[in-house]
């Protein structure tokens, strides 16, 4: 039996039980999104997208699915204690698939600014949610978001009005809590308006040591002249897949950066879509990723240009060991009218054992003519010569090879807009290549 069948049957049997758990404005595209799914499928290895990451498999298992809503047996205000030391966050949590609104930080938010269930605010707030749900991610086009469409009960809405300037930064936490192999479809929705600024940043841990499926859609759109950071940190554990669709929308004059970090995790596919939607538009488009063993990390990217004098800058850093499996394709696209596009796309790799495999395909799709574009990849080792000079000098080898590793990472941490985020990332990673516990220091969950 297909992947897909087992899941078309739970939909078909619990459809009413999904959509009772949900609201209204997020039922609307379920249907159309279950028949997307019933046609597309789960993305396998035939498709080019795909080639090195069969998704289909890892829905082969018969996972738990919270469709009734049972509440998840953790308080993580109490257990989970991941603030950035000096950056005093707003800190929010997610359990599996679903917002922790029981307790909140007693921090608040300015005026206007939402933050919180999007099922709840959804009932709240519909028109606002109506407009937005469901109208970057395409159920049409891919296999996962319309499943996802499909099951996703919950998630996270952030709205920032008009003009309204959130100085603290905002951290969300999606703990992953089972006691069996689970499933879950989690959710976000992001809206910021003319000349609003945010940031956000989400970490993703694993409290229980079971395997997780984490299906996710994140939809952003951010409108003229409006400033938004985000920062995404992963750090679970190898019995977790993570399949993440983000769809991003920018209007004129806006900037936005995107980090996207994987320190630690099993099987990672993330896909990134941006469209420049608006003259003047400037995306910083980043990623690290930290894999051994037998780790699997799948980053894609889409920029697409559509309109003239927009700026991208994108850059993607991987340091392999062990028998671990990098994979990255960037594609950069310049529509017809966007003259004057300024483009750049760099990926740099470090395989620091030959049995480590990397997979890189950047790309340009330009159709005009007054642009100025560049892509390029590096698969490379450690530098022999370098280790040598170091050795001489009496460092030992294995700290020679951690500072030439950390350095490479170095300029993707460095393009983080956070100081306090930025120095403890410097830590995390340097602990990551020493092979120490990579949690978050001072969190109950991994102490």
């Amino acid at each position: 039996m297909k992947p897909e069948q087992q899941y078309i049957d739970l939909f078909s049997q619990t459809e009413a039980m999904i959509c009772h758990h949900s609201a209204e404005v997020m039922n609307a595209p379920r249907a159309a999104a279950f028949a997307h799914f019933e046609r597309l499928g789960f993305p396998t290895r035939e498709q080019e997208e795909y080639k090195y990451t069969d998704v289909s498999k890892f829905f082969e298992p018969d996972y738990g699915l919270n469709l009734n809503r049972l509440d998840i047996p953790v308080n993580p205000y109490e257990v989970f204690k991941c603030d950035v030391p000096n950056m005093s966050t707003a800190l929010y949590f997610v359990v599996n698939d679903s917002f922790y609104g029981k307790s909140l930080p007693k921090s608040l938010l300015p005026e206007g600014v939402l933050f919180g269930s999007l099922k709840e605010m959804a009932e709240k707030h519909p028109e606002l949610v109506r407009a937005h749900y469901g109208k970057l991610a395409d159920t049409s086009a891919d296999g996962v978001t319309a499943f996802n469409t499909a099951f996703a009960q919950d998630g996270v809405l952030l709205y920032v009005p008009k003009g309204v300037v959130v100085e603290k930064p905002i951290q969300l936490v999606n703990i992953l809590r089972g006691e069996v192999s689970s499933l879950l479809n989690r959710r976000m929705l992001i809206i910021l308006e003319e000349g609003a600024q945010a940031r956000l940043l989400v970490c993703d841990h694993a409290m229980d040591n079971v395997n997780f499926l984490a299906t996710q859609v994140v939809e952003t759109f951010v409108g003229e002249n409006a400033s938004f950071d985000f920062y995404e940190l992963e750090e679970t554990h190898t019995g977790t897949v993570r399949i993440s669709n983000m769809y991003v929308e920018q209007k004129a004059h806006s900037n936005v950066l995107l980090n996207g970090m994987t320190l630690h995790n099993g099987t990672t596919r993330n896909t990134t879509q941006v469209t420049l939607a608006g003259e003047g538009a400037d995306l910083n488009l980043c990623g690290m990723v930290i894999a051994d063993k037998n780790q699997h990390v799948d980053n894609r990217t889409r920029i697409d240009h559509a309109v003239p004098r927009c700026t991208s800058n994108e850059l993607y850093k991987y340091v392999l060991d062990e028998q671990a499996v990098g994979v990255f394709a960037g594609l950069v696209l310049v529509r017809p009218d966007a003259q004057h596009t300024n483009s750049k796309q760099t990926n740099r790799n470090l395989c620091a054992t030959r049995e480590a495999h990397m997979y890189t395909q950047p790309q340009l799709e330009i159709y005009a003519d007054d642009v100025t574009c560049s892509h390029g990849a590096t698969v490379g080792q450690l530098d022999d010569a370098a280790l040598f000079y170091m050795r001489q000098r009496g460092i030992p080898l294995r700290e020679a090879r951690l500072l030439l590793m950390f350095a490479f990472v170095n300029e993707v941490i460095d393009t983080i807009r956070l100081d306090a985020l930025k120095d403890r990332l410097h830590l995390l990673v340097e602990k990551r290549f020493r092979g120490e516990l990579n949690k978050c220091r001072g969190c109950a969950i991994c102490n």
